[in-house]
């Protein structure tokens, strides 16, 4: 595994993140990764140079679980050799203070996910989606806050549209304040124009992450397991993977081209179509950590020789033309 500079930041990362939204997830009633597991897999992570863990007060049944199992784990090994990403925005109970991107929230968030993390300070820190009800300048003013009171390293933000981002970015330049250096959109190889299911145009947001020299984190980088090449055209998804999950949307022919271009690269450089993919994400123009999930140490060790995966330019032109 090798490590680069998280965007415009001096942090080094691995050239893969882990992500933990599954740690105490319940589906139908079945949590999805357990204790036992999460731990084993952050061990798996960690065995295999990746030192960048992603998690969120929201995640897990009941939420914060995620962030204490890391925690305990973490309570066993140098701080100083990860580096921890969190976000704040989600309702964390029933009160009407208890949700969204006000200064009194981001206050209570951020202290109760040092405690369950057992960390002095988070590396990043996400606004989870953009808060319409909340004046940026005072979500913004707040979050510099931490960053001078050393709780946190840098911030990011996740799920927002291109105009957003961009006043963001406006805003903290202008004020002088911290701004976003790290963001999170759902991007990978099959999805990276606009989406009506998000109405987002994912494309128009990457361009403003690579003038803006802003590390980009894409969640879902197999796009929910279909670059995995586990689907198969006009089929439904299988049993127990993540589109038979969530019901996500029926793929495009677009997709399925793209699909059939990294499944052929995919033969001649002797790999995985899923480490394709990831590969795909790591030698993009801009600075590009992929964030990969797995159910079992072993998808986490097939994802993570994708770091070993080597790409011709004219094998990652293939792809961007099926696109």
């Amino acid at each position: 595994m090798e490590y680069t500079k998280l965007g415009s930041t001096g942090t080094d990362v691995s050239q893969l993140c882990f992500g933990t939204w599954r740690f105490a997830k319940e589906s139908d009633g079945v949590v999805e990764t357990d204790r036992e597991e999460a731990h084993e897999l952050l061990d798996a992570a960690w065995e295999n140079g990746i030192n960048f863990i992603d998690t969120a007060n929201v995640y897990g049944d009941p939420s914060g679980t995620s962030e204490e199992w890391i925690g305990e784990w973490l309570a066993d090994r140098d701080r100083e050799e990860f580096v921890v990403a969190s976000k704040v925005y989600g309702d964390m109970g029933d009160g009407p203070n208890e949700g969204g991107l006000s200064r009194k929230h981001i206050r209570s968030q951020i202290d109760g996910t040092l405690e369950r993390l057992g960390t002095d300070y988070l590396d990043v820190y996400y606004i989870h989606r953009w808060d319409d009800e909340t004046p940026i300048e005072e979500t913004l003013s707040t979050l510099d806050g931490l960053v001078r009171e050393g709780k946190v390293n840098h911030l990011g933000a996740s799920m927002t549209f291109a105009w957003q981002l961009t006043k963001a970015l406006w805003t903290s330049d202008v004020n002088g304040w911290e701004r976003f250096e790290v963001t999170q959109p759902r991007y990978n190889a099959a999805f990276r124009g606009a989406s009506d299911m998000y109405e987002i145009d994912v494309g128009a947001y990457v361009d403003v992450c690579a003038d803006q020299d802003l590390a980009v984190c894409p969640y879902s980088p197999l796009e929910g397991g279909f670059l995995t090449g586990k689907y198969e055209r006009d089929a439904s998804a299988p049993d127990g993977s993540r589109g038979d999950l969530q019901s996500w949307e029926e793929f495009s022919d677009q997709q399925w081209d793209v699909l059939e271009a990294i499944t052929a690269v995919a033969d001649e450089v002797d790999a995985m179509p899923a480490q394709v993919s990831l590969r795909w994400l790591m030698e993009r123009e801009f600075s590009c950590v992929p964030i990969v999930g797995a159910r079992t140490v072993e998808q986490l060790e097939e994802n993570a020789a994708a770091a070993d995966v080597s790409l011709s330019a004219d094998q990652l032109e293939r792809i961007d033309e099926a696109y």
